[in-house]
């Protein structure tokens, strides 16, 4: 039967896995679905940044030749990336979606390259946060977490872009911090996970389409052993 582990930066990510990412992708096949927070990122020392891509490859490899029934994929955030990442430094204008295949298949070479492990690992790169990912449904991510008022304000930020995963234009309007200055008091973890469940993964792939990319790419590994 076939694993999953996904490999994340934080713990809002983390509870995603396993409220919402993981109960969906068992009845696509997996005997089991797990998060593993990159480099101990609990520890007080690893909260607030990514570590370094040969510590992370290094993980995932010998998760993966630990476990031939195992696939493996990451869930980060590109503008917490350091620069140190194959392929985080793109070229000058490009868009968000060249960006996103760039540093993909930047991932995949460098991983397979260096490991010789083929077709069990799959990256996946946020553009601008776990909380781009909410604004797909901005009424139910409003009422879900009890603030049905903010839902139109909410819904003015999503209107500026032409999906949620485009959403941001500087490190002072990253996702996270707009909707934190809609809704006072909130929290990323325990208000994230409530909007992410009560929006539903259909809708969130239907206005987000690199996420959708990602998990078809997860579904199809569910059936293969």
């Amino acid at each position: 039967m076939t694993r999953l582990l996904i490999h994340v930066e934080g713990q809002t990510e983390e509870a995603f896995v396993q409220t919402t990412l993981g109960p969906h992708l068992y009845e696509c096949g997996y005997e089991a679905v797990g998060a593993r927070l990159l480099g101990n990122a609990r520890s007080k020392a690893r909260r607030g940044g990514i570590i370094k891509w040969p510590t992370v490859r290094h993980e995932i490899e010998l998760h993966l030749k630990s476990d031939r029934n195992a696939f493996a994929t990451i869930m980060v955030d590109y503008y917490g990336l350091p620069n140190s990442w194959p392929g985080r430094m793109s070229p000058q204008n490009t868009t968000i979606e060249q960006k996103s295949d760039l540093i993909r298949q930047a991932l995949l070479d460098d991983f397979e390259a260096k490991t010789n492990i083929l077709d069990r690992f799959e990256p996946f790169v946020l553009m601008h946060e776990f909380e781009a990912l909410l604004f797909s449904d901005c009424t139910s991510f409003a009422n879900a977490i009890g603030f049905a008022s903010k839902a139109l304000e909410l819904q003015t930020v999503r209107d500026a872009f032409p999906d949620p995963e485009h959403i941001n234009d500087s490190p002072q309007t990253a996702p996270s911090k707009r909707v934190a200055g809609i809704i006072k008091g909130y929290d990323k973890i325990l208000f994230g996970n409530v909007a992410a469940s009560e929006i539903g993964l259909s809708k969130i792939r239907q206005e987000c389409p690199r996420f959708d990319y990602w998990l078809q790419r997860l579904e199809a590994w569910g059936p293969q052993f």
